[in-house]
C-alpha cells in the first residue's frame, strides 16, 4: 500500500476507508484502478456531456467524438477503451517514431477510431482527416506544446480541452482565433484535487474493475 510518499506492507486505518475487491480481479488492475483508469473515466464524464452512440434495429445514432494526445499512455489506453464501451469515437495522436504503424494497429485493436502521427497533422485543415466522424467536443492533453495545439485544431465550436499532464515540458499556446471564433475552453485536471464522495468513488471503481474482469479494459505495455 502507498501512503504519504512511502510504501507500507501493513497499515491500520478506520474500516470506512477500506474497499473490498473481488478475488477474481487481476492484481495489476486492483493496484492501479484508482489512478489511471479513474482519471480517464472522470475526464470523460466530468467536463463535457458526451452523447453515446447506439444501434437498435434500423435506428443508428452516431455518438460524440473525443481527441487526445499521449494515446499510448495507460490513461490514453483507458480513454480509448472507455470511449468505445460508451459508443464514443476517439481520435488519437501519437509521436512519430519507428514502428508507428504497429502502434496504430495496437491502438485500433483497443478500440480507437483513428490514430494519427504528429507529422500527419501537418496539413492546412485537420478536419479533412475526420472522414465521417463528428468534430470532437472534448480534447485531452497530457503533452503540451505543439501536441496540445493539434488537439485544439480538431475541436468543434464550443469544445473543451482538458490538460492533465505536460510531458513535453513546453507551454500550451492557443491562437486568439480559437478563443474568439471557436469559443474554446481550457480546463485542468488533477486527480488528487478531484473531490469525489464515497458513493461516487465506489461506483466508479466497481464499474472499472467489472470492465477489467470482463477483459474490456486492459493495459498494453509494449509501445
Amino acid at each position: 500500500m502507498y501512503v504519504l510518499g512511502t510504501w507500507q506492507t501493513y497499515v491500520v486505518e478506520d474500516q470506512s476507508l477500506w474497499y473490498k475487491i473481488d478475488k477474481s480481479t487481476p492484481i495489476e488492475y486492483a493496484a492501479t484502478v484508482s489512478v489511471n483508469p479513474l482519471s480517464a473515466l472522470r475526464m470523460l464524464e466530468d467536463f463535457v456531456a458526451l452523447k453515446p452512440g447506439f444501434k437498435l434495429s434500423l435506428i443508428h445514432e452516431t455518438g460524440d467524438t473525443i481527441v487526445q494526445n499521449g494515446a499510448t499512455s495507460i490513461v490514453g489506453q483507458c480513454v480509448i477503451q472507455l470511449a468505445r464501451v460508451r459508443g464514443i469515437h476517439s481520435i488519437n495522436i501519437i509521436r512519430d517514431k519507428p514502428g508507428s504503424d504497429e502502434i496504430k494497429e495496437k491502438l485500433m485493436k483497443l478500440g480507437a477510431d483513428k490514430v494519427l502521427t504528429e507529422s500527419e497533422l501537418e496539413v492546412k485543415c485537420v478536419k479533412n482527416l475526420l472522414d465521417d466522424l463528428p468534430e470532437p467536443l472534448l480534447g485531452l492533453n497530457c503533452v503540451g506544446g505543439n501536441a496540445a495545439t493539434m488537439v485544439v485544431k480538431f475541436l468543434k465550436q464550443g469544445g473543451t480541452m482538458v490538460t492533465y499532464g505536460g510531458m513535453s515540458k513546453k507551454p500550451i499556446t492557443i491562437s486568439t482565433t480559437s478563443f474568439i471564433f471557436k469559443d474554446i475552453s481550457l480546463k485542468g485536471y488533477w486527480l488528487q484535487e478531484k473531490k469525489l464522495d464515497k458513493a461516487q468513488y465506489r461506483c466508479s471503481i466497481d464499474y472499472l474493475l467489472a470492465l477489467a474482469r470482463a477483459g474490456r479494459l486492459k493495459y498494453e505495455y509494449d509501445f
